[in-house]
Order: C-alpha cells, then sequence, then structure tokens
C-alpha cells in the first residue's frame, strides 16, 4: 500500500445517497482474487452503454475527473453487500479518499484495510464542500490524514474521525500484517526473552 499522509487533487462529485457496493463494482467482475483492473469496471452500470461504449454524461467519463484522487459521494456510501472488491476498483481507478456524511461499516473496514481513506465529514460539512466544488469545480481540496482535516478549495477546514490504529497502518502505508511484521524485532526479543 502507498501510504497516505496528505492528498491534494481535484475532486469529483457524485453525491448521491446509498451507493452500494453492487454500484460501485458489479458482482460480475467478483470472479477474480487479483485487484488489477477493477478500475475500469468502477460504476461499470452507469459508466457504459449496454454495447460497452462509455456514456458520455457520467461524471467519471467526463476528462476532468480523469486524474481526481477525491470522490465526495452523499450519505450511506459503500451500503449492501460485503465485497473488498468495492474499495479495490475505487483504488484502482485511481481515488485515494471518498468523503461522504456516512460510511456502510464493512465498507469502511474493507476501505481502511485496503488503503482507501474514508473521510466523515457532517451534513452541514458536506454541503459547505459541494456549494465550493459547484462555484470552483476544478479547485483541489486536501485530505490531511496526519492532523485528520479536510481542507476546502477556500481554505475552510473540517476534522474528520479515524480510530488510532487505522491512521497509524495508512500513514505507513501498511496493513494489519504489514503492521505486525514492522514489530518483527520487537516480537523476537520478546520471543528470546
Amino acid at each position: 500500500m502507498e501510504p497516505i499522509k496528505a492528498i491534494t487533487s481535484r475532486a469529483v462529485v457524485l453525491a448521491a445517497n446509498d451507493i452500494d457496493t453492487d454500484q460501485i463494482i458489479p458482482a460480475r467482475f467478483l470472479k477474480t482474487t487479483d485487484k488489477a483492473g477493477l478500475g475500469a469496471n468502477l460504476f461499470a452500470d452507469w459508466r457504459y452503454q449496454a454495447d460497452g461504449s462509455p456514456k458520455t454524461d457520467f461524471v467519471l467519463n467526463q476528462p476532468e475527473s480523469q486524474g481526481a484522487q477525491v470522490l465526495v459521494a452523499g450519505d450511506n456510501f459503500g451500503c449492501g453487500s460485503s465485497r473488498e472488491h468495492a474499495p479495490w476498483a475505487l483504488l484502482g481507478f485511481g481515488f485515494r479518499a471518498v468523503v461522504a456524511t456516512s460510511f456502510a461499516d464493512i465498507f469502511r473496514n474493507n476501505s481502511l484495510k485496503n488503503g482507501l481513506l474514508p473521510v466523515q465529514v457532517s451534513p452541514e460539512e458536506h454541503q459547505a464542500l459541494l456549494k465550493q466544488l459547484a462555484q470552483h469545480p476544478s479547485a483541489p481540496l486536501t485530505v490531511d490524514l496526519s492532523r485528520q482535516m479536510l481542507v476546502l478549495p477556500d481554505e475552510e477546514a473540517f476534522i474528520f474521525p479515524i480510530d488510532e490504529f487505522s491512521k497509524t497502518c495508512l500513514l505507513q502505508g501498511v496493513d494489519e500484517l504489514g503492521y505486525l511484521l514492522g514489530m518483527d524485532e520487537l516480537i523476537t526479543a520478546y520471543e528470546n526473552r
């Protein structure tokens, strides 16, 4: 995993509520245990026509969405079935963080374990963010994990919650096993004692 300290990027706004994991990555793409290529199928039923051609009006198919590392969603993002493929697909597209007013617990946990940062903000903070992005759609915002702050284009900042263990793992760019392996010398010393 790539460490996350601070992400400064344009944002893609897909502010719908209750976006479930089957919309994020449809079930027909879950036959793989490999993360490679899943980004191409992110929001596949919304992004592509039946013949596989892109829907030009869908936000991810617009040129300004390319290279964006932050997705701004609505409420209850990642609800539905438990599938690790959902954060894999978001990461595969290039997103490093998702901002929403709430996340499904399983999606949040899968995201944190795979290097995707879920940033939860209040409904009022969310509205302020949407208003600024509507006025300045290409303006960058910053997700600063070190300080647990979302900094809007006008420099207004909001604190977001994250548990200390997940924060440590994301800052170091390790999953739970990588964290434990980083303690190898301490574990060996303990065993030797």
